[in-house]
C-alpha cells in the first residue's frame, strides 16, 4: 500500500501479495508442517528431491492437526510445485551456462555473429 501510495496509485487487490491468513486452517497447516520437514537432495546432481515424509505423523501429534488426511493432501501438492518450480529454476540455469559456454567457444550462432 505505501508502495501505491508514492506512485499515486489505487491499490489493486489482483496485483497484492498473498497472505498465508488468507488460506483454510488446513492449508496454513500444511505450511506450517511443510517448514519443519527435512528437505531431500539428490547427493549426485544436487537436485531438490521434494520433503521427507518420515517425521509427519509426528509432527501431526505434536501440533495436535485435526484434518490430517487434507493437511497431507496440501502438504503433497505444495512439495511437488516447489520440486517443479526448483527443477525449472535449475534447468534454466543450466542452459544459460551452457549459452554461456558455447557463445565463448568461437562458434558461430545466430546470436554471437558480429555484423
Amino acid at each position: 500500500m505505501r508502495i501505491c501510495e508514492l506512485q499515486n496509485q489505487e491499490p489493486d487487490p489482483e496485483k497484492m501479495p498473498v497472505s498465508p491468513s488468507m488460506f483454510p486452517e488446513e492449508v496454513q497447516s500444511a505450511f506450517f508442517i511443510y517448514n519443519l520437514l527435512e528437505d531431500n537432495w539428490d547427493g549426485t546432481s544436487g537436485s531438490y528431491m521434494g520433503k521427507v515424509y518420515s517425521s509427519v505423523e509426528f509432527l501431526f501429534k505434536l501440533y495436535e492437526i485435526d484434518n490430517q488426511p487434507a493437511v497431507l493432501l496440501f502438504l503433497k501438492i505444495y512439495d511437488s510445485l516447489v520440486v517443479s518450480f526448483r527443477s525449472n529454476k535449475a534447468e534454466a540455469k543450466r542452459k544459460a551456462a551452457e549459452r554461456k559456454s558455447s557463445a565463448g567457444s568461437g562458434k558461430q550462432y545466430a546470436h554471437n555473429v558480429k555484423l
